[in-house]
């Protein structure tokens, strides 16, 4: 009888733990300076797409998201000390990551492109872009195939730490050109008043090999339940209308792709 009372009081224990534990927040990393995917309202607030997926993840899965602010190239160092649980940023699910850090599966899917002043010729950018200055962000998937490809052909790479410092310099003609994800050029450049003059060039640039299987969720290398849990939360709000509801929110087309 002893036994039983243990094994029912060990019982009531672990799922106790359990509840507490599904009571804590998921802390999530973010940088909120990409938009439209993550960027600042006025007042202060994040908004963005990968804001808004975030959330209706955490109301699918029922619980709490916390989301905690990091520069892009902090976010994997960031993640791995237990600053936060995942990552969700427009981080590209690349092999080179995988050593690091686990993925979700993808949660959109989008080309990088390079945007030059309109009228710029380009029919290969591998040698068009001899002697050019191409910002780029540090960390980034285009910051690896820049290095790898663009400067081979003889081009100058400038790194930055956020998109935003990139636009600027283009704008002001301290760059040539940039290399990033084709939506983020569009709605943070190329539709604002800086961005006037200015134009997607060459080809899309979707290299498995620099660029991934599209974007995904972060979490640390052997959080498979956690990267299970969110993953099953995609497919989730795909299924059940969410997804498309804040996809229709900031965009015209299917930005999870094929």
């Amino acid at each position: 009888m002893k036994k039983i009372v243990l094994l029912g009081a060990l019982a009531l224990s672990a799922f106790a733990a359990l509840v507490q534990a599904d009571d804590k927040p998921l802390r999530i990393g973010i940088e909120a300076a990409y938009p439209p995917f993550a960027f600042k309202q006025p007042d202060g607030s994040i908004s963005g797409f990968d804001y808004d997926i975030g959330n209706a993840l955490c109301e699918e899965m029922k619980v709490k998201c916390q989301w905690i602010e990091q520069e892009f190239d902090g976010l994997i160092p960031a993640l791995k000390v237990r600053k936060f649980d995942a990552v969700l940023s427009s981080m590209s699910i690349t092999d080179d990551r995988k050593k690091s850090v686990d993925f979700t599966g993808k949660y959109y899917a989008t080309p990088a492109k390079l945007a030059m002043k309109a009228g710029a010729e380009m029919k290969d950018p591998a040698t068009d872009l001899k002697g050019k200055k191409i910002g780029v962000q540090r960390s980034s998937v285009y910051d690896r195939y820049a290095t790898d490809v663009f400067a081979a052909a003889g081009a100058e790479i400038v790194r930055y730490s956020s998109q935003n410092e990139i636009f600027l310099d283009l704008a002001s003609g301290r760059l040539d050109a940039t290399l990033a994800d084709s939506v983020n050029i569009d709605d943070g450049f190329l539709k604002t008043d800086a961005g006037k003059g200015f134009a997607f060039v060459g080809p899309d640039f979707t290299d498995v090999k620099y660029f991934g299987e599209g974007q995904g969720i972060a979490v640390r290398k052997g959080d498979k339940a956690l990267a299970d849990k969110i993953s099953a939360a995609i497919l989730a709000i795909r299924a059940n209308g969410k997804y498309k509801e804040v996809q229709d929110k900031y965009f015209q087309f299917n930005v999870y792709g094929e």
